[in-house]
């Protein structure tokens, strides 16, 4: 099975230049706890929760910091034609929740989540994912 046929497609996006405020409006909306960010369909970065909560708070930075300021770069994503279970091992080794999923051209078509993988494969890729990052407080929240 393709992560094509699994993956929430249509998601919500957030650039750069907008402030914590709204990614995390997003996120609450969403009951998510990341957000891809984008320059036009092309993923730059991912924005969680996390980063708002403990790296703009620690920092002393209030709800206009613009993401840019504290989202994660490097980010790893999935590509619509790769395995279910390759991914769900990608995510248990990289310790994260959650893939931005890209297509042949490098652009965003959808996200795949642990309950995605849950939902769509029987629970099988989502328990491997979930090797790398079962403890609460240690995994990504990417």
């Amino acid at each position: 099975m393709k992560i094509i046929d699994v993956m929430t497609p249509n998601i919500e996006t957030v650039t750069a230049d907008q402030t914590a405020r709204d990614a995390a409006r997003f996120m609450l909306r969403a009951e998510a706890g990341s957000i891809p960010v984008c320059d036009g369909d092309r993923v730059i970065g991912m924005i969680t929760d996390r980063d708002i909560a403990v790296r703009g708070v620690a920092e002393g930075r209030g709800p206009e910091t613009p993401v840019r300021d504290l989202m994660s770069d490097g980010i790893i994503c999935a590509h619509e034609d790769d395995d279910v279970q390759e991914v769900a091992q990608r995510m248990s080794d990289e310790q994260v929740r959650r893939l931005p999923v890209l297509d042949s051209n490098e652009r965003l078509v959808g996200i795949v989540s642990l309950g995605d993988l849950a939902r769509d494969t029987g629970g099988e890729a989502a328990h491997e994912a979930l090797e790398g990052v079962s403890q609460p407080g240690g995994a990504h929240e990417q």
